[in-house]
């Protein structure tokens, strides 16, 4: 009997204590985490000297502090692989509101070059 009811209570203290590491980790407020990020509102340039067939140029808009959209503006990439990066990548650092994302398979260095463009404009955007 004392057996059941120590393993009771060993369970209820585990699931208090992942309920407080999961709440501990929940995100800022909206306003708060805009403030942080540091970046204000506009549209800046960033480049890279590192795609595949050169230069790539992006276009970063940032609204309420927050990258709304990633465009690559320029770029000599191979069309069919190194354009996968060029067309999909955008899309999944402003989901992320990141660099910080995989590249594309097959197009590493398309997508790190994209990666270090947009990284150059959110420098300019701090």
């Amino acid at each position: 009997m004392k057996k059941i009811a120590i393993n009771k209570i060993v369970a209820m203290i585990l699931s208090v204590a992942c309920l407080i590491s999961v709440v501990g980790c929940s995100a800022e407020s909206g306003a708060d985490s805009s403030k942080k990020s540091g970046y204000q509102d506009g549209t800046y340039e960033g480049i890279s000297p590192n795609g595949i067939g050169g230069e790539i140029a992006v276009a970063v808009e940032i609204a309420g502090g927050k990258i709304a959209n990633v465009k690559v503006t320029s770029h000599g990439e191979t069309e069919g692989i190194g354009t996968l990066a060029v067309d999909q990548l955008p899309g999944k650092i402003v989901e992320a509101q990141s660099t910080e994302v995989d590249g594309i398979s097959g197009a590493s260095v398309s997508s790190a070059a994209i990666k270090e463009a947009v990284n150059d404009a959110l420098i300019k955007a701090k």
